[in-house]
Protein backbone atom coordinates (compact mmCIF):
# COMPACT_ATOMS: atom_id res chain seq x y z
CA UNK A 1 0.00 0.00 0.00
CA UNK A 2 1.16 3.58 -1.04
CA UNK A 3 0.91 5.51 1.94
CA UNK A 4 0.83 9.24 0.48
CA UNK A 5 -2.35 8.07 -1.47
CA UNK A 6 -4.07 7.84 1.89
CA UNK A 7 -6.52 10.69 2.96
CA UNK A 8 -6.54 11.79 6.58
CA UNK A 9 -10.10 10.07 7.47
CA UNK A 10 -8.18 7.10 5.69
CA UNK A 11 -5.11 6.93 7.73
CA UNK A 12 -6.76 8.08 10.63
CA UNK A 13 -8.71 5.06 11.14
CA UNK A 14 -5.41 2.89 10.22
CA UNK A 15 -3.22 4.97 12.92
CA UNK A 16 -6.20 3.91 15.76
CA UNK A 17 -6.49 0.15 14.19
CA UNK A 18 -2.64 -0.12 14.59
CA UNK A 19 -2.77 -1.05 10.93
CA UNK A 20 -0.29 1.85 10.37
CA UNK A 21 2.22 3.54 11.76
CA UNK A 22 2.70 7.41 12.19
CA UNK A 23 6.49 7.19 11.81
CA UNK A 24 5.96 4.84 8.63
CA UNK A 25 3.25 7.45 6.88
CA UNK A 26 5.80 10.46 8.03
CA UNK A 27 8.70 8.53 6.39
CA UNK A 28 6.91 7.63 3.18
CA UNK A 29 5.63 12.01 2.53
CA UNK A 30 9.36 12.70 3.28
CA UNK A 31 10.50 10.26 0.47
CA UNK A 32 8.11 11.35 -1.97
CA UNK A 33 8.81 15.17 -1.38
CA UNK A 34 12.58 14.53 -1.60
CA UNK A 35 11.67 12.62 -4.58
CA UNK A 36 9.07 14.89 -6.50
CA UNK A 37 9.90 18.31 -5.11
CA UNK A 38 12.19 19.07 -6.87
CA UNK A 39 9.51 19.15 -9.67
CA UNK A 40 6.68 21.01 -8.08
CA UNK A 41 8.44 23.58 -5.82
CA UNK A 42 5.63 23.05 -3.29
CA UNK A 43 8.21 23.88 -0.09
CA UNK A 44 10.29 26.65 0.81
CA UNK A 45 10.85 24.82 4.22
CA UNK A 46 11.24 20.74 5.01
CA UNK A 47 11.55 19.59 8.50
CA UNK A 48 12.32 16.21 7.90
CA UNK A 49 14.39 15.78 11.79
CA UNK A 50 11.56 17.61 13.76
CA UNK A 51 8.89 16.09 11.51
CA UNK A 52 10.18 12.37 12.72
CA UNK A 53 10.62 13.29 15.99
CA UNK A 54 7.10 13.88 16.55
CA UNK A 55 6.04 10.83 14.50
CA UNK A 56 7.83 8.73 16.87
CA UNK A 57 6.30 11.02 19.86
CA UNK A 58 2.75 10.41 18.17
CA UNK A 59 3.11 6.62 17.76
CA UNK A 60 4.36 6.33 21.10
CA UNK A 61 1.55 8.03 22.72
CA UNK A 62 -1.00 6.06 20.25
CA UNK A 63 0.67 2.65 21.38
CA UNK A 64 0.24 3.50 25.52
CA UNK A 65 -2.49 6.46 25.88
CA UNK A 66 -4.21 6.41 22.25
CA UNK A 67 -4.84 8.71 20.03
CA UNK A 68 -5.18 12.84 20.93
CA UNK A 69 -7.85 13.33 17.77
CA UNK A 70 -8.33 11.80 14.80
CA UNK A 71 -5.06 14.07 13.26
CA UNK A 72 -3.00 12.72 15.83
CA UNK A 73 0.19 11.10 13.82
CA UNK A 74 -1.21 13.13 10.54
CA UNK A 75 1.57 14.50 8.46
CA UNK A 76 0.75 18.34 6.99
CA UNK A 77 2.02 21.25 5.83
CA UNK A 78 1.68 24.99 6.17
CA UNK A 79 1.47 27.70 4.24
CA UNK A 80 4.74 29.55 5.05
CA UNK A 81 3.00 32.75 6.51
CA UNK A 82 2.03 30.62 9.62
CA UNK A 83 4.35 31.59 12.31
CA UNK A 84 5.65 28.21 13.51
CA UNK A 85 8.45 28.16 16.69
CA UNK A 86 12.08 27.65 15.88
CA UNK A 87 11.00 27.10 12.01
CA UNK A 88 11.76 29.35 8.85
CA UNK A 89 8.25 31.84 8.27
CA UNK A 90 8.97 33.62 4.96
CA UNK A 91 5.29 34.72 3.73
CA UNK A 92 7.35 34.29 0.48
CA UNK A 93 9.19 37.48 1.00
CA UNK A 94 12.59 38.56 0.93
CA UNK A 95 11.69 40.86 3.80
CA UNK A 96 11.11 37.70 6.10
CA UNK A 97 13.41 35.29 4.27
CA UNK A 98 15.64 35.16 7.81
CA UNK A 99 12.22 35.43 10.22
CA UNK A 100 12.23 32.45 12.93
CA UNK A 101 9.23 33.14 15.15
CA UNK A 102 9.71 32.53 19.08
CA UNK A 103 5.77 31.03 18.88
CA UNK A 104 3.32 29.12 16.87
CA UNK A 105 0.24 30.79 14.76
CA UNK A 106 -3.08 29.81 16.88
CA UNK A 107 -3.91 27.35 14.06
CA UNK A 108 -0.96 25.64 14.74
CA UNK A 109 -0.99 25.34 18.44
CA UNK A 110 -4.24 23.61 18.26
CA UNK A 111 -2.54 21.29 15.26
CA UNK A 112 0.23 20.62 17.74
CA UNK A 113 -1.97 20.06 20.91
CA UNK A 114 -4.46 17.54 18.70
CA UNK A 115 -0.70 15.85 17.64
CA UNK A 116 -0.16 16.86 13.62
CA UNK A 117 3.19 16.45 12.31
CA UNK A 118 4.44 18.70 10.36
CA UNK A 119 6.36 18.34 7.29
CA UNK A 120 7.53 22.03 6.40
CA UNK A 121 6.13 24.91 4.96
CA UNK A 122 4.82 25.48 1.48
CA UNK A 123 5.48 28.08 -1.03
CA UNK A 124 3.42 30.66 -1.84
CA UNK A 125 2.64 34.16 -3.83
CA UNK A 126 4.81 37.03 -2.23
CA UNK A 127 2.80 37.91 1.05
CA UNK A 128 -0.15 36.12 -0.49
CA UNK A 129 -1.20 39.22 -2.85
CA UNK A 130 -1.49 37.15 -5.98
CA UNK A 131 -2.62 33.79 -7.31
CA UNK A 132 -0.29 32.30 -9.54
CA UNK A 133 3.02 31.34 -6.47
CA UNK A 134 5.11 32.34 -9.72
CA UNK A 135 7.74 33.84 -6.90
CA UNK A 136 10.62 35.77 -7.97
CA UNK A 137 12.02 34.67 -4.95
CA UNK A 138 11.46 31.52 -4.13
CA UNK A 139 10.72 30.04 -7.94
CA UNK A 140 7.77 28.92 -9.30
CA UNK A 141 5.54 26.67 -7.95
CA UNK A 142 3.84 24.01 -10.62
CA UNK A 143 1.01 22.05 -10.84
CA UNK A 144 1.10 18.38 -10.79
CA UNK A 145 -1.69 18.03 -13.70
CA UNK A 146 0.55 19.58 -15.89
CA UNK A 147 4.36 20.95 -15.02
CA UNK A 148 3.82 24.11 -17.43
CA UNK A 149 0.56 25.30 -15.86
CA UNK A 150 0.08 27.68 -12.46
CA UNK A 151 -1.26 25.79 -9.25
CA UNK A 152 -2.97 29.24 -8.34
CA UNK A 153 -2.66 30.92 -5.16
CA UNK A 154 -1.74 32.55 -3.06
CA UNK A 155 -1.73 29.23 -1.27
CA UNK A 156 -0.34 27.79 -4.28
CA UNK A 157 2.12 25.06 -2.68
CA UNK A 158 -0.74 23.31 -0.56
CA UNK A 159 -2.52 22.59 -3.66
CA UNK A 160 0.26 21.36 -5.58
CA UNK A 161 1.51 19.30 -2.60
CA UNK A 162 -1.23 18.10 -1.73
CA UNK A 163 -2.57 17.00 -5.30
CA UNK A 164 1.17 15.90 -5.65
CA UNK A 165 0.44 13.44 -2.23
CA UNK A 166 3.39 15.26 -0.70
CA UNK A 167 1.38 15.94 2.36
CA UNK A 168 -2.30 14.36 3.37
CA UNK A 169 -3.16 18.25 5.07
CA UNK A 170 -2.77 21.76 4.76
CA UNK A 171 -3.61 25.31 6.19
CA UNK A 172 -4.09 28.19 3.93
CA UNK A 173 -5.14 31.55 4.06
CA UNK A 174 -7.89 33.15 1.75
CA UNK A 175 -8.08 37.14 1.02
CA UNK A 176 -9.72 36.90 -2.47
CA UNK A 177 -9.80 33.16 -3.01
CA UNK A 178 -6.36 32.14 -2.21
CA UNK A 179 -7.42 28.58 -0.49
CA UNK A 180 -9.93 28.35 -3.06
CA UNK A 181 -8.60 29.18 -6.41
CA UNK A 182 -5.19 26.50 -5.88
CA UNK A 183 -7.79 24.26 -4.94
CA UNK A 184 -9.77 24.47 -8.11
CA UNK A 185 -6.99 24.44 -10.53
CA UNK A 186 -5.02 21.75 -8.46
CA UNK A 187 -8.16 19.59 -8.12
CA UNK A 188 -8.14 19.19 -4.37
CA UNK A 189 -10.91 20.55 -1.99
CA UNK A 190 -9.98 24.04 0.14
CA UNK A 191 -12.99 25.72 2.52
CA UNK A 192 -12.50 29.31 3.15
CA UNK A 193 -14.89 29.51 6.58
CA UNK A 194 -16.93 32.58 7.74
CA UNK A 195 -14.80 35.53 8.74
CA UNK A 196 -13.71 35.36 12.12
CA UNK A 197 -14.29 31.37 12.62
CA UNK A 198 -10.81 30.29 12.68
CA UNK A 199 -7.78 32.76 14.38
CA UNK A 200 -6.05 34.77 12.46
CA UNK A 201 -3.08 35.17 15.39
CA UNK A 202 0.12 34.46 14.39
CA UNK A 203 -0.32 34.73 10.32
CA UNK A 204 2.04 37.15 8.53
CA UNK A 205 -1.55 39.76 7.33
CA UNK A 206 -2.14 40.90 3.64
CA UNK A 207 -5.78 42.38 5.10
CA UNK A 208 -6.91 42.58 8.32
CA UNK A 209 -10.36 43.03 7.18
CA UNK A 210 -10.66 40.33 4.46
CA UNK A 211 -8.13 37.44 5.31
CA UNK A 212 -9.66 34.12 6.54
CA UNK A 213 -7.81 31.11 7.86
CA UNK A 214 -8.73 27.39 6.58
CA UNK A 215 -8.09 24.18 5.85
CA UNK A 216 -7.11 22.25 2.21
CA UNK A 217 -7.13 18.25 1.69
CA UNK A 218 -7.83 16.11 -0.47
CA UNK A 219 -11.05 15.40 0.27
CA UNK A 220 -14.72 17.34 1.81
CA UNK A 221 -14.16 14.86 5.15
CA UNK A 222 -10.60 15.49 5.73
CA UNK A 223 -11.49 19.52 5.18
CA UNK A 224 -13.79 18.92 7.94
CA UNK A 225 -11.73 17.11 10.46
CA UNK A 226 -8.91 19.89 10.17
CA UNK A 227 -12.11 22.89 10.66
CA UNK A 228 -13.21 20.39 13.14
CA UNK A 229 -9.68 21.21 15.26
CA UNK A 230 -9.01 25.06 14.58
CA UNK A 231 -12.20 26.22 15.18
CA UNK A 232 -13.03 28.78 16.94
CA UNK A 233 -12.75 31.59 19.50
CA UNK A 234 -9.51 33.08 20.33
CA UNK A 235 -9.95 36.19 22.53
CA UNK A 236 -6.52 37.52 22.17
CA UNK A 237 -7.69 37.70 17.78
CA UNK A 238 -9.51 41.21 17.59
CA UNK A 239 -10.88 39.99 14.56
CA UNK A 240 -11.96 36.60 16.12
CA UNK A 241 -15.93 36.54 16.77
CA UNK A 242 -17.64 34.53 19.46
CA UNK A 243 -19.80 32.29 18.07
CA UNK A 244 -20.10 28.33 19.04
CA UNK A 245 -18.51 26.16 16.35
CA UNK A 246 -20.56 23.11 15.27
CA UNK A 247 -19.85 19.27 14.87
CA UNK A 248 -18.69 19.44 11.53
CA UNK A 249 -19.10 15.54 10.51
CA UNK A 250 -22.05 14.65 12.83
CA UNK A 251 -24.13 15.37 9.38
CA UNK A 252 -21.76 15.47 6.69
CA UNK A 253 -23.29 12.25 5.24
CA UNK A 254 -27.31 13.37 5.79
CA UNK A 255 -27.77 14.71 2.31
CA UNK A 256 -29.45 17.56 0.62
CA UNK A 257 -33.19 16.11 -0.57
CA UNK A 258 -35.12 18.70 -0.49
CA UNK A 259 -32.89 21.60 -0.27
CA UNK A 260 -33.11 24.78 -2.67
CA UNK A 261 -30.14 25.39 -4.50
CA UNK A 262 -29.47 28.26 -6.62
CA UNK A 263 -27.28 28.09 -9.61
CA UNK A 264 -25.94 31.82 -10.28
CA UNK A 265 -26.41 31.92 -14.28
CA UNK A 266 -26.25 35.91 -14.74
CA UNK A 267 -23.77 37.41 -17.08
CA UNK A 268 -21.04 38.27 -14.18
CA UNK A 269 -20.77 34.18 -13.79
CA UNK A 270 -21.21 33.23 -17.58
CA UNK A 271 -19.26 35.79 -19.65
CA UNK A 272 -15.58 35.24 -18.98
CA UNK A 273 -16.06 31.13 -18.13
CA UNK A 274 -14.55 28.84 -19.95
CA UNK A 275 -17.18 26.66 -21.65
CA UNK A 276 -15.90 23.35 -20.34
CA UNK A 277 -16.03 25.08 -17.29
CA UNK A 278 -19.59 26.42 -17.37
CA UNK A 279 -20.95 23.05 -18.68
CA UNK A 280 -18.82 20.92 -15.47
CA UNK A 281 -20.83 23.76 -13.45
CA UNK A 282 -24.10 22.99 -14.89
CA UNK A 283 -23.57 18.55 -14.56
CA UNK A 284 -22.78 19.44 -10.69
CA UNK A 285 -26.48 21.31 -10.43
CA UNK A 286 -28.13 18.65 -12.21
CA UNK A 287 -26.34 15.93 -9.91
CA UNK A 288 -27.35 17.92 -6.81
CA UNK A 289 -31.03 17.85 -8.21
CA UNK A 290 -30.81 13.99 -8.82
CA UNK A 291 -29.72 14.08 -5.30
CA UNK A 292 -33.11 15.75 -4.53
CA UNK A 293 -32.85 19.02 -4.26
CA UNK A 294 -34.30 21.47 -5.88
CA UNK A 295 -32.20 23.62 -8.37
CA UNK A 296 -32.96 27.10 -9.45
CA UNK A 297 -30.92 29.04 -11.95
CA UNK A 298 -30.69 32.71 -10.56
CA UNK A 299 -29.06 35.77 -10.89
CA UNK A 300 -26.94 36.72 -8.07
CA UNK A 301 -26.97 40.76 -8.37
CA UNK A 302 -24.02 42.79 -7.15
CA UNK A 303 -21.32 40.10 -7.44
CA UNK A 304 -19.27 42.54 -9.61
CA UNK A 305 -19.30 45.17 -7.01
CA UNK A 306 -18.05 43.28 -4.22
CA UNK A 307 -15.34 41.72 -6.26
CA UNK A 308 -14.30 45.32 -7.20
CA UNK A 309 -14.39 46.33 -3.60
CA UNK A 310 -12.47 43.46 -2.06
CA UNK A 311 -9.80 44.48 -5.22
CA UNK A 312 -9.54 48.15 -3.80
CA UNK A 313 -9.60 46.89 0.06
CA UNK A 314 -6.94 44.12 -0.16
CA UNK A 315 -4.12 46.25 -1.46
CA UNK A 316 -4.72 49.25 0.35
CA UNK A 317 -4.99 47.08 3.72
CA UNK A 318 -1.84 45.33 1.91
CA UNK A 319 -0.21 48.60 1.72
CA UNK A 320 -0.89 49.84 5.05
CA UNK A 321 0.65 46.67 6.45
CA UNK A 322 3.76 47.23 4.36
CA UNK A 323 3.83 50.62 4.49
CA UNK A 324 7.38 51.23 6.04
CA UNK A 325 9.09 48.59 3.73
CA UNK A 326 7.51 49.92 0.33
CA UNK A 327 8.83 53.66 1.58
CA UNK A 328 11.97 52.25 2.44
CA UNK A 329 12.97 48.94 0.18
CA UNK A 330 10.76 48.88 -2.69
CA UNK A 331 13.37 46.86 -4.81
CA UNK A 332 12.91 43.84 -2.32
CA UNK A 333 9.25 43.30 -3.54
CA UNK A 334 8.59 41.45 -6.77
CA UNK A 335 7.25 43.83 -9.84
CA UNK A 336 3.53 42.93 -9.67
CA UNK A 337 3.50 43.03 -5.64
CA UNK A 338 5.03 46.27 -5.88
CA UNK A 339 3.03 47.38 -8.82
CA UNK A 340 -0.25 46.41 -6.52
CA UNK A 341 1.10 47.77 -3.30
CA UNK A 342 1.63 50.95 -4.56
CA UNK A 343 -1.93 51.17 -6.37
CA UNK A 344 -3.29 50.53 -2.97
CA UNK A 345 -1.25 52.92 -1.28
CA UNK A 346 -2.76 55.91 -4.10
CA UNK A 347 -6.80 55.03 -3.12
CA UNK A 348 -7.78 57.88 -1.44
CA UNK A 349 -9.98 57.86 2.32
CA UNK A 350 -12.77 58.38 0.50
CA UNK A 351 -12.34 55.54 -2.06
CA UNK A 352 -11.45 53.32 0.81
CA UNK A 353 -14.83 54.50 2.66
CA UNK A 354 -16.83 53.56 -0.01
CA UNK A 355 -15.92 50.26 -0.03
CA UNK A 356 -16.08 49.61 3.53
CA UNK A 357 -19.72 51.14 2.94
CA UNK A 358 -20.31 48.52 0.07
CA UNK A 359 -18.85 45.89 2.15
CA UNK A 360 -21.58 46.70 5.33
CA UNK A 361 -24.33 46.80 2.45
CA UNK A 362 -23.45 43.61 0.49
CA UNK A 363 -22.64 41.96 3.39
CA UNK A 364 -26.57 41.90 4.51
CA UNK A 365 -27.67 41.65 1.14
CA UNK A 366 -25.29 38.27 0.68
CA UNK A 367 -26.68 36.57 3.73
CA UNK A 368 -30.14 38.10 2.95
CA UNK A 369 -30.16 35.75 -0.13
CA UNK A 370 -29.98 32.20 1.91
CA UNK A 371 -33.20 33.29 3.53
CA UNK A 372 -34.36 31.82 0.39
CA UNK A 373 -31.82 29.18 -0.82
CA UNK A 374 -29.90 26.42 1.24
CA UNK A 375 -26.80 27.46 -0.96
CA UNK A 376 -25.30 29.08 -3.97
CA UNK A 377 -23.33 27.33 -6.60
CA UNK A 378 -20.91 28.84 -8.66
CA UNK A 379 -17.64 27.81 -10.53
CA UNK A 380 -14.67 28.64 -8.70
CA UNK A 381 -12.55 30.22 -11.29
CA UNK A 382 -13.58 31.06 -14.97
CA UNK A 383 -10.61 29.22 -16.12
CA UNK A 384 -8.68 26.05 -15.61
CA UNK A 385 -4.93 26.49 -14.61
CA UNK A 386 -2.72 28.38 -17.51
CA UNK A 387 0.52 28.58 -18.66
CA UNK A 388 3.13 29.85 -16.17
CA UNK A 389 4.37 31.38 -19.03
CA UNK A 390 0.80 33.16 -19.56
CA UNK A 391 0.00 36.94 -18.76
CA UNK A 392 1.15 38.88 -15.74
CA UNK A 393 0.21 37.87 -11.93
CA UNK A 394 -1.21 41.43 -12.23
CA UNK A 395 -3.93 40.51 -15.04
CA UNK A 396 -4.40 36.58 -13.67
CA UNK A 397 -5.14 38.21 -10.39
CA UNK A 398 -8.34 40.29 -11.96
CA UNK A 399 -9.34 37.30 -14.09
CA UNK A 400 -9.18 34.40 -11.14
CA UNK A 401 -10.14 36.21 -8.25
CA UNK A 402 -13.36 37.03 -10.22
CA UNK A 403 -15.84 34.13 -8.52
CA UNK A 404 -13.86 33.92 -5.44
CA UNK A 405 -13.79 37.86 -3.88
CA UNK A 406 -16.77 38.48 -3.59
CA UNK A 407 -17.50 36.19 -0.48
CA UNK A 408 -14.08 37.32 1.52
CA UNK A 409 -15.53 40.76 0.94
CA UNK A 410 -18.92 39.47 2.44
CA UNK A 411 -17.02 37.12 5.01
CA UNK A 412 -19.64 34.06 3.71
CA UNK A 413 -18.44 30.26 4.08
CA UNK A 414 -17.24 28.97 0.74
CA UNK A 415 -16.49 25.32 -0.61
CA UNK A 416 -14.01 24.81 -3.67
CA UNK A 417 -14.21 21.45 -4.69
CA UNK A 418 -13.27 19.33 -7.61
CA UNK A 419 -16.04 18.80 -10.68
CA UNK A 420 -14.95 17.18 -13.49
CA UNK A 421 -11.63 17.81 -15.92
CA UNK A 422 -11.08 19.85 -19.38
CA UNK A 423 -10.79 18.00 -22.67
CA UNK A 424 -6.80 18.90 -21.86
CA UNK A 425 -6.71 17.00 -18.46
CA UNK A 426 -6.63 19.91 -15.55
CA UNK A 427 -9.16 20.02 -13.03
CA UNK A 428 -12.15 22.09 -12.75
CA UNK A 429 -13.09 23.77 -9.22
CA UNK A 430 -17.14 23.81 -7.99
CA UNK A 431 -17.86 26.83 -5.44
CA UNK A 432 -20.45 26.36 -2.77
CA UNK A 433 -21.46 29.14 -0.78
CA UNK A 434 -24.15 29.79 2.23
CA UNK A 435 -25.08 31.61 5.03
CA UNK A 436 -22.56 33.21 7.62
CA UNK A 437 -21.34 30.86 9.76
CA UNK A 438 -22.87 27.96 7.85
CA UNK A 439 -19.73 25.81 6.86
CA UNK A 440 -21.84 22.65 8.43
CA UNK A 441 -23.96 23.01 5.46
CA UNK A 442 -21.22 23.70 2.64
CA UNK A 443 -19.33 20.68 3.99
CA UNK A 444 -22.45 18.07 3.58
CA UNK A 445 -22.98 19.85 0.16
CA UNK A 446 -20.04 19.56 -0.87
CA UNK A 447 -19.51 15.72 0.65
CA UNK A 448 -23.15 14.38 -1.08
CA UNK A 449 -21.67 16.27 -4.08
CA UNK A 450 -18.59 14.35 -4.07
CA UNK A 451 -19.44 11.13 -3.30
CA UNK A 452 -22.15 10.93 -6.35
CA UNK A 453 -19.88 12.61 -8.58
CA UNK A 454 -16.75 10.22 -7.72
CA UNK A 455 -14.46 13.04 -8.97
CA UNK A 456 -11.78 12.73 -6.16
CA UNK A 457 -10.54 9.36 -7.28
CA UNK A 458 -8.55 10.69 -10.25
CA UNK A 459 -5.27 11.64 -9.57
CA UNK A 460 -2.12 13.37 -11.41
CA UNK A 461 0.37 11.30 -13.13
CA UNK A 462 3.17 12.63 -11.79
CA UNK A 463 5.56 10.43 -9.31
Amino acid sequence: MDLTELTISEAAEGIANRRISPLELTRACLERIQRLDPLLNSFITVTPETALEAARQAEAEIQTGGARSRLHGIPLALKDLYETRGVLTTAGSLFFQDYIPDEDAAAVQKLAAAGAVLLGKLNMHEIALGVTSTSPHYGPCHNPWDLSTICGGSSGGSGAALAGRLCLGSLGSDTGGSIRIPASLCGVVGLKPTYGRVSQRGMVPLSWNLDHAGPMARSVRDAALLLQVIAGYDPLDPYSIDVPTDDYLEQIESGVSGWRVALACDAFFTEATNPEVWEAVREAARIFAGLGAVVEEVSFPDARQAALANGLMTTSDGAAFHQERIQSQPERFGEDIRQRLQAGAAYTSSEYALARRTQAVLRRQFASFFDAYTILLTPTTPVTAPPIEGPNAVEQARLLTRFTAPFNLTGLPALSLPCGFTSAGLPIGLQIVSRPWAESTVLRAGYAYEQAAGWGGRKPGIG
